[in-house]
């Protein structure tokens, strides 16, 4: 598929997820689309979240709590798909997730030995692409009650950040989020990844 081609069909997915926010069903499509984006879907659920809380500030937790229900069970989906369909699924993400390679896989079974609730946190929290982790988590045999708390906890803060803000400041905190959230995010995480280093070589 060309390029073009591939960005013509994220917009149209991008238009189709916001109408969402015009719908009574607006909170139903925010779980079933973080549902769908922690294991296929390639879009994340944030810029739904943030139309859904803006139209409802006093929800604006709700929503987020909603978003995080349904991100975290979509993980373990994606943890089960990658624990017994890995290989038959593999080429689908090697074609639609920018920068996941045969390469990039075999550094993440290997890196998953010693850090998995690091990376599986790191993924959920940040703009990385959580659902290539809960894939992979499952491929490589990532214990599930680790990987549950990574994702439970990630995701949640990750989600309940973004509606807390909604709901304290409304209209004007929107292009905040939607210019450094990601950024302020990688940032925590680089230093928290400094941090564990820095302690591991310490002791």
């Amino acid at each position: 598929m060309t390029q073009p081609r591939r960005r013509h069909i994220v917009r149209r997915l991008y238009d189709w997820m916001l109408s969402w926010a015009e719908s009574p069903h607006g909170t139903w499509a925010l779980f079933w689309l973080a549902f769908a984006e922690s294991s296929f879907f390639p879009l994340p659920p944030d810029p739904l979240l943030m139309a859904l809380a803006l139209g409802r500030r006093q929800r604006g937790v709700w929503y987020a709590v909603v978003c995080s229900v349904g991100s975290i069970l979509g993980g373990l989906f994606g943890y089960v798909i990658g624990f017994f369909l890995w290989e038959h699924v593999r080429e689908f993400f090697y074609g639609w997730v920018p920068g996941f390679t045969p390469e990039r896989e075999a550094w993440f079974r290997d890196s998953y030995h010693e850090q998995g609730f690091l990376i599986v946190f790191l993924a959920g929290f940040t703009p990385i692409p959580y659902k290539v982790f809960t894939l992979v988590s499952g491929a490589v045999g990532m214990n599930v009650f680790e990987f549950f708390a990574a994702s439970l906890v990630s995701r949640s803060a990750r989600f309940l950040m973004i509606g807390g803000l909604i709901r304290a400041f409304g209209d004007p905190i929107r292009r905040f989020i939607d210019r450094w959230f990601d950024r302020l995010a990688l940032g925590f995480a680089i230093l928290l990844v400094a941090g564990f280093v820095a302690v591991k070589f310490l002791l």
